[in-house]
């Protein structure tokens, strides 16, 4: 299959998408669509020539700007569209064929995903009807946590509420994670072993992954549990809300929003949830900078330290993400906290592998202390991948015997 996979991701007032050939390495146009539903709607992004264009969209919606896209498109035609949906619950453990079922499944996680999931149904109404006869797919971002075990995704908590509603830990960013296990897989010579992967750009998360397989990982039932991140406050002591609710008078939404859109590197700083910004200003000696990037970097190494258990051995960490792969110094200070694994950075390597660069950043030898990596993710080629696959599989003749 040569032909592109068109990618959409869409948010609550946004679009992300990518033209991804089937070539490895081939250029793709790529771009933005956001602030949708106002007047500084805008779609920015990059043709296939490597030009980046921008643009006005005068208050477009979803159904516009998905109409705005199409016209950028070159005449190229797509094959296929993948979509990124957030939640799959327990239902989907792999990419799926966008039928009514699984539209009608996809709508009963609006609850546990209620962010996230009413902005991908837009995104799937508006691509379906400019896209009527092409293969719609969806790829989940939990479908790669589906392999954790029982003791891994389980709450301590009665078992009716796991069994009659789904609560439990489901996990998130398996789009990247896949990829970037996958990617550190081949290019190290430890292959099919024990890799933790540190997600980490304004949403974080880790993972730990075993000859392929996601075996546990920091996020939960929602993108809120596990790491510090750019708003969200990561994991709190759950009696804050019973806390908060007696002595504040705050109702539950309020404290949604505390957690996920006022904490975090904001809340801690008290400046940005942009790290770079951060690095600036702690370094005029501003003490709600350094302390947002101390709590950040050891919650973070707390993490790292914790998914080991769910390995049967170490054979290194990789780094992704905005922050991931272009921050050495949240890098420098993570590997530090864990000194006590083995690990040994290559100070050079580590400030030189910026900017999408990919590289191995440590000074371990063969057969000794446990890598580090700094791998780019692409979550976008990932979903075409998967997309790709799905169809290639409902091609080919089943064969009964």
């Amino acid at each position: 299959m040569n032909d592109p996979v068109l990618v959409i991701n869409c948010g609550s007032s946004s679009i992300k998408y990518a033209l991804v050939p089937a070539s490895p390495g081939a250029p793709r146009l790529s771009g933005l669509a956001e602030r949708l539903g106002s007047e500084d709607a805008r779609l920015t992004g990059v043709d296939s020539q490597g030009r980046s264009f921008s643009r006005p969209l005068h208050g477009a919606g979803h159904a516009d700007a998905m109409a705005e896209i199409l016209e950028g498109l070159e005449g190229q035609h797509p094959v296929a569209v993948g979509h990124r949906v957030v939640h799959g619950g327990e239902r989907f453990t792999r990419a799926t064929r966008l039928d009514a079922a699984a539209k009608r499944a996809i709508e009963a996680t609006v609850a546990m995903a209620p962010l996230h999931n009413p902005a991908n149904l837009e995104g799937l109404k508006a691509t379906q009807a400019l896209f009527p006869d092409l293969p719609q797919v969806a790829v989940f971002d939990t479908a790669f946590h589906q392999t954790l075990p029982p003791r891994a995704y389980r709450y301590a908590l009665p078992e009716s509420l796991y069994r009659r509603h789904g609560i439990r830990r489901y996990g998130f960013h398996g789009s990247s994670h896949a990829y970037v296990s996958a990617r550190v897989d081949t290019l190290s010579e430890r292959r099919h072993g024990g890799w933790l992967i540190a997600h980490l750009g304004n949403g974080c998360s880790t993972c730990a992954v075993w000859q392929g397989t996601s075996v546990d990982t920091s996020m939960g039932l929602t993108p809120l549990e596990g790491l510090v991140m750019g708003t969200r406050s990561g994991d709190v002591d759950p009696g804050l809300h019973a806390h908060l609710a007696r002595q504040l008078g705050w109702s539950l939404e309020r404290i949604d929003t505390l957690l996920n859109k006022e904490s975090g590197l904001l809340g801690l700083s008290g400046l940005s949830n942009d790290m770079r910004r951060l690095h600036q200003a702690a370094a005029q000696h501003h003490a709600g900078a350094e302390l947002a990037i101390e709590v950040f970097c050891y919650r973070l190494a707390k993490s790292l330290a914790g998914l080991t258990c769910a390995l049967p051995r170490l054979d290194g960490i990789a780094f992704t993400g905005g922050i991931g792969e272009n921050d050495s110094e949240v890098r420098a200070r993570v590997v530090e906290l864990l000194r006590h694994f083995g690990l040994r950075l290559d100070a050079r390597a580590n400030a030189d592998t910026v900017g999408g660069r990919e590289g191995r950043i440590d000074l371990a030898e063969d057969g000794r202390p446990p890598q580090l990596w700094v791998i780019p993710t692409d979550e976008e080629g990932r979903i075409a991948e998967e997309t790709r696959q799905l169809l290639q599989e409902e091609s080919t003749p089943h064969d009964p015997n």
